[in-house]
């Protein structure tokens, strides 16, 4: 998808919003056509297309956008091993028809949307609480919100659900690993594995801030073993490296320089 200005980005939510709370106040509107009414514009809500183009809208820093990108991948990937049924995600059956969301596309648009406040408010007093406000202004649901909310310790918001305790489980290492590849001579996740992300996660002058801690006990929160998980987000990561700028191709321009 492309990077450039959309005129949706930003506004569509709001404006379904706004038709959304009219179709249901019509007078003499039967209710099961107006429940019909809500569903059908609730679907087209909330996608991946809308939500990035609100990171895109708020986030202007290439590394910050692949950050995004990268846990969005491990997210996608967390979602077919750990939504197994509705309630994983903090939603029914009916929340997610509602949605018009299957829950591999709830839990990348979870994991792409988690910061996009950040570079715009990046102080604690402000992040996420203020990207908080512009999702719910623009009539995003509570278990988006809800899980972007719980992904920082500070918020005071726990994490309940699988969906937000994977957000926090791969939020600092997809960064920690992409931090890793960058250091290999050929700038490339090939040369990543589980064994050479727990050697740096060693060394505190590397990637200084990232908190191994969250790393630690995120996987530990998901109930999963730890470089079992890294293993798991190296692979899920390995599938977009070329988006990542980590398939190698970096380096080849460096050398051809």
């Amino acid at each position: 998808m492309g990077e450039g200005s959309d005129p949706i980005c930003g506004t569509r939510p709001v404006d379904v919003k706004g038709k959304m709370h009219k179709v249901a106040n019509l007078a003499g509107e039967d209710r099961k056509e107006a429940a019909k009414s809500r569903r059908s514009r609730a679907k087209s809500m909330i996608n991946r297309e809308t939500a990035w183009c609100l990171l895109t809208e708020f986030t202007q820093s290439e590394s910050l956008r692949k950050h995004a990108l990268a846990v969005e991948a491990c997210m996608r990937a967390c979602s077919r091993k750990f939504a197994t049924d509705p309630g994983t995600s903090g939603l029914s059956e009916l929340g997610f028809a509602e949605l018009g969301l299957s829950p591999e596309d709830l839990w990348g648009i979870v994991g792409l949307v988690h910061d996009f406040d950040y570079e715009k408010y990046p102080s604690l007093e402000d992040h996420p609480y203020k990207g908080n406000e512009i999702l719910k202004q623009r009539g995003w649901p509570e278990v988006i919100r809800r899980a972007v909310m719980s992904h920082a310790e500070y918020t005071g918001v726990t994490r309940d659900t699988p969906l937000e305790k994977a957000l926090f489980a791969c939020d600092e290492l997809a960064g920690f690993i992409t931090a890793v590849a960058l250091i290999k001579p050929g700038k490339s996740l090939v040369e990543v594995d589980a064994k050479s992300v727990r050697k740096r996660m060693k060394d505190k002058a590397f990637a200084r801030k990232v908190n191994r801690e969250d790393i630690v006990n995120g996987a530990a929160a998901l109930g999963v073993d730890l470089d079992e998980h890294i293993a798991f987000c190296i692979e899920a990561l390995l599938g977009i490296a070329d988006k990542l700028g980590l398939d190698g191709s970096a380096a080849k321009v460096v050398g051809s320089a």
